[in-house]
């Protein structure tokens, strides 16, 4: 990159000492403008302290975007409608929060005539691939800094010393707030609407559990509430809609399957996972309200999609799920599964009752005018639609490659 072309930098800005740092840094190295953009996707922030912290850190701007809605509606839901699960236990809920807020970026990157846009993603980890993919996809002509693979800041003490140096206030918490604790908390956590994760610290040993105190959306199933929940979420063409009956925003229904699945213990992953940078990492997730949703929706998948879609709709969420991990959401191939995904939920439309208690998630019943379970076929009670020995001409074809086989061995010379 020509230093001297950068003369004005947006800021993926989260509040915390690092990329406050980077503000001073970009100003100091290419001696531009620098534009700070914090997206609200539902972590409970202290905004105003944030946007008072970025300015005071050196940006000439601050943007506090709330992008809840969009976060959830272009992106969750068709997460969700997909089914797509990394390894069977993360529900990618850092994976599509980058491209929001890359998203984010470059709209005001060309809003504002900026020649670049930077991050503070570190070099070792998944988040500077889907960033940095997601520019690519929308402007390409945006020059992309990403200072942990540039400069010679290597620990939080580099970090606290250089803040110090360039009067950049240090504190972890942008809140002025005398309760909250002047300590960071041990772990790199993500936090939004969607989840809550956790790495580093004591994690880094996968054979050290989690500690109770660790969890802040969720908690613990064994110090969940001993009563049971019932509660009912109904989907349109497979995007949850009402909750109990009541149709309710996008925002309003995750907070609250969020609180619901808390109270019972729901939604922790524990998971040794394998990043697309080639390293295995450990990453434990709270994810009560997505846990629901996708439970949920498998549900009523079970009930409106044929054998053959379903079967085939579960290989497409293998691949999905790590075209989003891999920050390929603006890519060809996942959308082009998004349009096949759509054409599936067009019947995914009903509503599935869950039973929940310390942890577990059961089934309770489901209901949908698109369903596909024939009582009548089905029963094993007398019938007037089903002839049961038309069984016998089709076992009778479909084992035939196994009688052609088994003749062939019996008639084979012998060694």
């Amino acid at each position: 990159m020509q230093q001297h072309t950068v003369n004005k930098v947006v800021l993926a800005y989260s509040g915390g000492l690092d990329t406050s740092v980077i503000i001073p840094w970009l100003k100091e190295t290419y001696d531009c403008e620098v534009i700070a953009v914090c997206a609200n996707l539902g972590q409970p922030e202290d905004f105003a302290a944030i946007e008072k912290k970025a300015l005071a850190s050196g940006a000439s701007k601050a943007f506090i975007l709330d992008l809840q809605d969009e976060f959830l509606t272009q992106y969750a839901w068709p997460v969700v409608q997909s089914g797509a699960v990394y390894e069977g236990k993360y529900l990618l809920g850092t994976s599509f929060a980058r491209p929001v807020i890359a998203k984010a970026l470059v709209d005001v990157a060309l809003a504002e005539g900026a020649d670049a846009v930077a991050h503070g993603a570190t070099g070792k980890g998944n988040d500077q691939v889907r960033f940095e993919l997601t520019v690519k996809a929308l402007a390409p002509q945006l020059q992309i800094i990403a200072p942990w693979r540039l400069w010679d800041i290597r620990s939080r003490e580099d970090a606290i010393a250089y803040a110090e140096a360039h009067h950049v206030p240090i504190n972890m918490y942008a809140s002025d707030d005398p309760s909250k604790p002047k300590q960071p908390y041990p772990y790199s956590m993500d936090w939004n609407i969607w989840h809550l994760s956790h790495e580093g610290a004591d994690l880094e040993n996968p054979a050290n559990p989690p500690h109770d105190d660790m969890y802040m959306v969720t908690c613990d199933p064994i110090h969940a509430k001993d009563e049971a929940t019932l509660l009912t979420i109904g989907f349109t063409k497979g995007i949850p809609t009402t909750l109990n009956g009541n149709a309710i925003d996008a925002v309003t229904m995750m907070h609250e399957l969020n609180r619901i699945g808390a109270e019972n213990g729901i939604g922790i992953a524990d998971i040794v996972e394998n990043r697309l940078v080639g390293m295995k990492s450990r990453g434990v997730y709270e994810n009560p309200g997505g846990a629901l949703l996708m439970y949920a929706h498998r549900e009523l998948e079970y009930l409106c999609l044929d054998r053959a879609t379903l079967h085939y709709k579960e290989q497409v969420a293998i691949r999905y799920g790590e075209l989003v991990y891999d920050g390929m959401w603006f890519a060809p191939l996942r959308e082009a599964l998004q349009a096949f995904i759509g054409a599936t939920q067009e019947t995914v439309t009903g509503e599935v009752t869950l039973r929940l208690y310390k942890g577990n998630i059961m089934s309770h019943g489901a209901t949908s005018p698109y369903s596909l379970y024939n009582e009548e076929f089905v029963t094993f009670g007398e019938d007037e639609v089903y002839n049961q020995a038309d069984a016998d001409g089709f076992i009778n074809l479909f084992g035939l490659p196994l009688v052609i086989r088994a003749l062939m061995q019996q008639n084979a010379p012998k060694e």
